[in-house]
């Protein structure tokens, strides 16, 4: 497994199911830059800020979070499973 660096967090993404109002569900293309929902299976160290202090990271291993797959989120497949390596301050919130 990968131990990610500094402020980076690995998330195992779930589905996050899209429909329409009318019921209609939304392929995987037409969500590409939509919110993914993902458990934390990694995190790094935390990061040091611009005046040399340490600030551990705000979210832990096990939470479920939400996230926008987009051009900052890293996608890595390992043992044939996908993942996510985003920075932490690209997670939008905690579930």
């Amino acid at each position: 497994m990968i131990k990610p660096l500094f402020n980076k967090v690995l998330i195992a993404p779930e589905s996050l199911e899209k429909k329409t109002e009318s019921g209609i569900v939304l392929p995987d293309t037409a969500k590409e830059n939509s919110l993914i929902k993902g458990k934390i299976v990694a995190v790094g160290s935390g990061r040091i800020s611009e005046k040399g202090e340490y600030i551990p990271m705000s979210v832990k291993e096990g939470e479920i979070v939400l996230f926008r797959k987009g051009y900052s989120a890293d996608e890595i497949e390992m043992e044939g499973k996908k993942y996510y390596l985003v920075s932490e301050d690209e997670i939008l919130g905690i579930l």
